[in-house]
């Protein structure tokens, strides 16, 4: 008996201090944001005068009216449109192309800038974007020996502000990759690419990238004579998603769309000599379209010429047209390598929004290829892509509608990170 009274006293007075240990601890922030008006990009409706309750990092409710909440951080942004952040799916955060030395080739980027420095780039850029509007990014290569993943992992430990980041590691190509290599200079691809021919070599490449904290798998299906097939394809798709992650694929010309849309990828980036049969197959084979329309200007600063990017900027937009119209998901992809003059990687980013207007899209077609269609193709569309109860508080707002006129995106004056206050 006494050892049972004992054990009784020792339960209770375990429990009570448990309570006290508990009303102690530190409770997570509250923020309430009043916001004039709300956009939902999934349904394309406007709510207004709208309060949106953040705790800690997560949106905890969203209505007309808010409880009031002692200690609350208030902040007034009734004068503006509030809605989810965006998201760019095709990006290269660690490469920064300087056109007069470069000469509107990327090779000589690689071959100039060391590791070290593409890791600063790569924070630099990461930085401008998430304060541009850009939440969640997809870096897909070209990032020298694994730079964006410190990149990545720097910003996740909270050491530095950026967006969060899904980055590709090593790009996977048939011999050669986008590069012309010379017999004598065997080793200048490396290592930007992991040249994959035979199976083994394709398992290899995937598992090397996984191992070194890649999160999506990039490969370049076409740029050489050889090509992978349908086949190779599929067998990468079964590989990476062994390990969790899913295949972005690069292609650049007829053929190569086609065999990426026969396996069936997560994405496909450019598709820039995509056949509309081809779209087709994509949609039902459940691809998104990850189209990159370079915007005149860039094309011509990339190319060193004025007038030099009108055609190409014609083929992009009539194959963005041609995805349009067939319906098949298309997530918001920039493919921005270098800075507009007087502009960050960020700002520059944003010009992309006018190739979508060209291209036919209606506002609310262009938010959903910046919100919930990207959130989709990475499978987190539980946790971003629209304002509501139990999503991360990643949020952006500025002084007029995008739903208006696209180019107020152009103007964002508030980002939330994770229910941080990054711009204010």
């Amino acid at each position: 008996m006494r050892r049972y009274v004992l054990l009784l006293f020792i339960f209770s007075a375990v429990g009570v201090a448990g309570r006290a240990l508990l009303a102690q601890a530190p409770q997570p922030p509250v923020t309430v944001i009043r916001a004039g008006k709300l956009i939902d990009p999934a349904t394309g409706q406007v709510t207004s005068n709208q309060s949106i309750v953040v705790t800690g990092n997560r949106i905890t409710s969203v209505g007309a009216t808010a409880e009031v909440h002692p200690g609350a951080a208030y902040i007034d942004l009734s004068q503006s449109t509030v809605m989810p952040g965006v998201m760019d799916m095709h990006t290269h955060m660690c490469m920064d192309v300087v056109p007069g030395r470069d000469h509107g080739n990327y090779y000589l980027t690689t071959l100039f800038d060391p590791d070290s420095l593409r890791s600063v780039e790569g924070l630099i850029n990461a930085k401008s974007m998430l304060e541009a509007g850009f939440t969640t990014i997809r870096d897909v290569g070209n990032e020298g020996n694994y730079a964006c993943t410190s990149v990545r992992q720097v910003i996740s430990q909270g050491r530095t502000t950026g967006p969060t980041i899904y980055n590709a590691g090593r790009i996977i190509a048939p011999y050669g990759g986008q590069f012309q290599l010379q017999p004598g200079r065997r080793n200048l691809g490396e290592p930007e690419y992991a040249f994959a021919d035979t199976r083994d070599e394709m398992v290899k490449a995937i598992r090397e990238n996984l191992h070194y904290g890649a999160l999506v798998i990039k490969i370049v299906v076409d740029d050489q004579r050889y090509i992978y097939s349908p086949e190779d394809i599929k067998f990468m798709i079964d590989e990476a998603a062994r390990g969790g992650a899913k295949l972005a694929a690069h292609v650049w010309t007829t053929e190569g769309a086609h065999n990426a849309a026969v396996a069936g990828v997560a994405s496909m980036e450019h598709l820039n000599g995509v056949a509309d049969a081809d779209l087709e197959l994509a949609k039902k084979n459940g691809v998104t379209a990850v189209f990159t329309p370079f915007p005149v200007s860039a094309l011509d600063m990339f190319r060193g010429e004025p007038g030099s990017g009108k055609a190409e900027f014609a083929m992009e937009i009539d194959r963005l047209k041609a995805g349009r119209k067939v319906g098949i998901p298309i997530a918001f992809g920039s493919d921005a390598i270098m800075e507009l003059p007087g502009k960050t990687r960020g700002q520059t980013t944003m010009e992309w929004i006018d190739s979508y207007v060209a291209a036919g899209f209606t506002p609310a077609e262009l938010l959903k290829a910046m919100t919930t269609t990207p959130a989709k193709l990475l499978g987190i569309e539980a946790r971003v892509g629209v304002i509501k109860a139990g999503m991360i508080a990643d949020i952006i707002a500025m002084p007029a509608n995008p739903l208006d006129n696209p180019q107020a995106l152009k103007q964002v004056n508030f980002v939330m990170k994770g229910g941080k206050v990054i711009v204010k």
